[in-house]
């Protein structure tokens, strides 16, 4: 895969070239039809994807009301990184909103890597933490307009 790609990904963008070429040479590519689930909430996870072209819509299902749409992300956009830090399930539902392209980026594949090259795991690293910080920061900027919403009505 052409490192160029990534590099448009927020978690690869400090990665140095040489860096990026061991990601790229790991990614494989996968075309993904409309509809499609990339994985299940609550299934095992072995890989993280980045989205390359078309939509896709991270989701979850709440009981007695369906499926609530947490993101519709962009190409660019990362997902299902969680699978690489750590053994829990899935957390939400990933499926292609349009026909999609996808960088797949297995566990298993980049362990090996990150283990014959500490640098790389140390500079990938720093950028999961300030991805995660981010997230848990948007995250907690929700609920507190969720709950000075609710406190309306």
């Amino acid at each position: 895969m052409d490192d160029a790609v990534l590099r448009r990904c927020p978690l690869f963008e400090s990665l140095r070239p040489e860096q990026l070429r061991q990601i790229a040479a790991l990614a494989q590519e996968k075309q993904v039809p409309l509809g499609a689930f990339l994985f299940r909430e609550n299934a095992p996870g072995d890989a993280m994807y980045v989205l390359l072209d078309g939509k896709v819509r991270i989701s979850k299902q709440v009981e007695g009301i369906g499926e609530e749409a947490l993101a519709v992300l962009e190409p660019g956009s990362f997902f299902g990184e969680m699978a690489l830090i750590d053994d829990a399930p899935r957390s939400a539902d990933a499926r292609a909103h349009t026909a999609c392209s996808l960088a797949e980026i297995r566990r298993d594949e980049l362990e090996q890597l990150l283990f014959v090259d500490r640098e790389l795991a140390h500079d990938l690293l720093w950028a999961f933490c300030r991805t995660l910080s981010a997230r848990l920061r948007e995250t907690n900027d929700k609920i507190k307009a969720f709950f000075a919403l609710s406190a309306f009505h």
